[in-house]
């Protein structure tokens, strides 16, 4: 059986692919730009499923924003070891960035176990005690948005995807409500992996503009 086998060939023909679906079943579908554009297509491509093109929900100016935020080299903040694995954490370095995930933390454990909250929730206050710009990423654990939109603090954006059906959803819908500059998916769906997809949209993007 003969079948591709270059990586870069491979992610080139589903973009191909994605561009053309999008075209055929839905024509009149409008990006707001290039960027906004990358962000969809490269979930999708994560995915393999086109709601996106329908629930993935951008604040105003939020793109600009978190491309920004990485190139003061602020520190992403996410949910889960999956999230940080997926992230391209050698061209974030590159804009000066870095990422954690304080999941494991035996600080977080220890906390979490004490108060009986999540780690999740451990880790974001945690996240908040430290110095420096803040960009977080959450794409599994509801508590964690949650627990940082009462906080009520100032910080760089957030990309709110978790996954699940419980508290998935709200803890999306608050952060639509809120006033923090953010994305997030409408529903159920998400992941570490779209999480992770959305900040590299954003990296690749970058790189290619400079």
């Amino acid at each position: 059986m003969r079948y591709m086998q270059q990586p870069a060939a491979i992610e080139a023909k589903s973009f191909h692919i994605i561009e053309e679906e999008i075209q055929a079943t839905r024509p009149g579908f409008h990006f707001a730009g290039p960027l906004h554009a990358a962000v969809i297509k490269r979930v999708i491509h994560t995915t393999a499923d086109f709601d996106w093109l329908d629930i993935l929900w951008f604040s105003d100016n939020v793109l600009p924003a978190l491309c920004a935020a990485i190139r003061r080299g602020c520190t992403l903040y996410t949910d889960t070891t999956m999230a940080l694995s997926g992230i391209n954490k050698t061209l974030l370095a590159q804009f000066g960035g870095e990422a954690r995930c304080y999941i494991a933390d035996p600080r977080v454990v220890r906390k979490a176990k004490t108060e009986g909250i999540t780690r999740s929730m451990a880790a974001v206050d945690l996240a908040l005690t430290e110095e420096g710009e803040k960009l977080f990423v959450f794409g599994n654990a509801p508590t964690a948005l949650f627990r940082l939109l009462e906080h009520n603090v100032t910080i760089s954006g957030v990309v709110g995807v978790p996954v699940g059906f419980v508290g998935a959803a709200e803890s999306k819908e608050a952060l639509i409500k809120s006033t923090l500059p953010g994305i997030a998916a409408r529903g159920r769906k998400g992941g570490s992996n779209v999480a992770a997809a959305i900040i590299n949209a954003l990296l690749y993007h970058m790189r290619e503009a400079q």
